[in-house]
């Protein structure tokens, strides 16, 4: 019966880390419009777990155990991920603005339809993530790794990408515009489906290798000083 009762969701509470610890052991748990505002989370294993609606802000789950972990619906502005295990992670809509993944592991973690505006992943160990919907304005991914993957309405304004691998790298409905990419490499990218406005260019051969539209063209042509005529 305990294990039946344990499977249940807990909705509505207020949680700090003293309730989470008595709920860690056994089953994983689903937490649905819950509270946990500043709670300190960090280095907790929290494996498999579910958070739907949950208010998350300035909480700390740094170094904590989160693979797998579902993430729907949340709001989590300033929420510390720092070195913390997101592999297989999902974050399903919801608002993580300038949230701190910095160090973290993003193995096949899948970020779509959210909001990770000035959101700071310096460092972190990314293979095979997923962005789909996602909103990395002015976000900071220096030396980033988006090598192979399909970005699908992506809005990387303004963001920090330089040293990043788009190699490869599908745009669909992307913005780079006035990224900061200088030393990001883009062979075999195709970037006909990306806003490339107002990007200053260090090098003029950094996009050597992939595809743009003419358009596109014109535009890396007059942010040199050209004439396009």
């Amino acid at each position: 019966m305990d294990n039946l009762f344990a499977s249940q969701p807990i909705a509505g509470a207020t949680l700090a880390r003293s309730d989470i610890e008595r709920l860690i052991g056994g089953a994983a748990r689903t937490l649905i419009d819950c509270d946990l505002e500043e709670a300190d989370l960090s280095g907790l294993d929290l494996t498999r777990w579910r958070f739907e609606r949950c208010n998350l802000r300035r909480s700390d789950l740094a170094g904590a155990k989160l693979e797998g972990t579902v993430w729907q619906g949340c709001r989590g502005p300033f929420a510390n991920f720092s070195g913390a295990n997101l592999s297989e992670a999902e974050f399903i809509g919801g608002d993580w603005n300038n949230c701190a993944m910095r160090r973290a592991s993003l193995t096949s973690t899948r970020f779509t339809g959210s909001k990770l505006t000035g959101a700071d992943f310096t460092e972190a160990r990314a293979m095979h993530i997923h962005f789909e919907e996602v909103l990395l304005v002015s976000a900071k991914l220096p030396g980033f790794s988006f090598r192979k993957e399909a970005l699908r309405r992506v809005d990387l304004s303004g963001a920090d990408v330089r040293k990043g691998d788009f190699r490869m790298t599908v745009f669909e409905d992307c913005s780079l515009r006035e990224a900061m990419v200088a030393g990001s490499r883009f062979e075999g990218s195709d970037l006909r489906g990306a806003d490339l406005g107002g990007l200053r260019l260090v090098d003029a051969g950094l996009f050597r290798g992939a595809t743009i539209s003419r358009e596109q063209a014109g535009q890396l042509l007059g942010e040199l000083g050209l004439n396009v005529r």
